[in-house]
């Protein structure tokens, strides 16, 4: 099984609802800053171009560059998306992935996150910043959960 870390949330909103307010406005619940950001020193804002064939990028104010996180590998609004994951510090061909699953419950929505792949990356890759396998896939998830709770504000807010 590949090396993974997951988090669940749960949001009071109906799962399509959920899945179009994930993607469509991820540039506005996304924190932008040096942790959250392929090019640390002027962060940009990350886009879905829907659909399959479509890809995750992060866009800058600055520049009319783009840097490709991705192609999207699955889009179910409703159900499930997935995508690569290709950091800036990977090698051509190295990549992981991010699966999301929105699953209807009596209160909501209830989200799994999965980012996989990381066993494909050697063990001194620098996306492991150091650490043992264990103490980097508790880091992810906790970095991925600090990012879900601005997703979960935002549905919150009524803003969806």
């Amino acid at each position: 099984m590949s090396a993974s870390a997951t988090v669940v949330i749960r949001v009071a909103i109906a799962p399509n609802m959920a899945f179009d307010l994930f993607t469509r406005e991820i540039g506005q619940w996304w924190r932008r800053g040096p942790a959250t950001s392929f090019r640390p020193a002027n962060p940009g804002r990350l886009e879905f171009e829907s659909g399959p064939g479509g890809r995750l990028l992060e866009c800058y104010d600055d520049t009319d560059h783009v840097y490709e996180v991705g192609k999207i590998l699955d889009w179910q609004p409703g159900k499930r998306l997935s995508f690569e994951w290709i950091g800036i510090n990977f090698a051509p061909g190295e990549k992981t992935e991010v699966e999301v699953l929105f699953q209807a419950v009596d209160e909501g929505t209830r989200i799994v996150l999965t980012h996989s792949g990381w066993d494909g990356l050697p063990r001194d890759h620098p996306a492991r910043h150091g650490l043992s396998e264990q103490a980097h896939l508790t880091m992810l998830a906790t970095w991925w959960r600090q990012l879900l709770g601005g997703y979960a504000a935002r549905t919150q807010a009524g803003i969806a």
